[in-house]
């Protein structure tokens, strides 16, 4: 299995971080994926993938971070070996209410952001990371108008029917423990219409611990939870899921496979 998404280098892993990865190696998780959200945890994101062998990074900067966003040290990060992906970037209108002036400068500048890491993916030819909420119409149309020669990830799919329509367009999606929560309706609805080589797992450690676990901090030994509940929604086995969502993951990330 791949966790293709969790924040290994936040700092709630900074005095056992060599245990959860060994932890997770022990149950069949056998690479990792470390998302860039935030210029400033680069540098602790590729010293992890140079430490651990079964470690990579992407290098991105997420929506709340837009008025970091820094592009020299995004393309100075992508020239690593071990950064395999653009990301996490995307549309995020959680936080912003009502319609005031802020609210729409915000908006903008996050899809300009968005814009300029979708145009560092195409040029590097890297897939994207890419985070949605509460945004899912205005990142579906970003997506789509610029999806020549783009391919990537829905990291924590959020079960909207819109955005099913990027499959086609060599877009997975990302499944992790929200799958696994009693209040998933949506998700459980609408995994059955993703198609089977389009899934991938992840957790968002230390995020979305899944159940029975909630309310601790999640980590990749976590992974075989979500594999084992995907495998039940879609009357697969466990091993099948494991199997596929493995190929999936290679298959958009090229340096997993070697």
């Amino acid at each position: 299995m791949i966790d293709t998404h969790c924040h290994l280098d936040d700092a709630s892993y900074k005095e056992d971080i060599a245990e959860v990865i060994e932890r997770a190696l022990s149950l069949g998780v056998e690479r990792f994926v470390i998302p860039g959200a935030d210029i400033e945890d680069l540098n602790r994101a590729q010293a992890l993938s140079e430490r651990f062998k079964e470690v990579y990074f992407a290098a991105g900067v997420h929506p709340y971070h837009a008025k970091e966003y820094d592009e020299k040290r995004l393309v100075e990060a992508l020239k690593h070996p071990r950064c395999i992906a653009v990301g996490e970037c995307g549309l995020d209108y959680y936080r912003l209410e009502g319609e005031s002036e802020e609210r729409e400068a915000e908006k903008a500048l996050q899809k300009e952001v968005f814009l300029r890491q979708i145009a560092l993916a195409k040029a590097h030819q890297k897939p994207l990371i890419v985070h949605i909420r509460e945004a899912s119409n205005d990142s579906f149309e970003m997506l789509w108008q610029h999806k020549e020669g783009l391919r990537g990830v829905l990291h924590c799919y959020n079960a909207d029917a819109i955005l099913l329509g990027l499959a086609p367009q060599d877009f997975y999606y990302g499944i992790g423990g929200v799958l696994t929560f009693k209040n998933a309706r949506r998700l459980l609805e609408v995994l059955s219409k993703i198609p089977l080589d389009r899934l991938l797992l992840e957790t968002d450690a230390p995020y979305l611990t899944p159940h029975p676990h909630r309310g601790s901090r999640n980590e990749p030994s976590y992974i075989p939870l979500v594999a084992q509940k995907m495998a039940e929604v879609l009357g697969k086995s466990v091993e099948e899921i494991q199997k596929v969502t493995d190929e999936n993951a290679k298959c958009l990330f090229k340096e997993l496979a070697s």
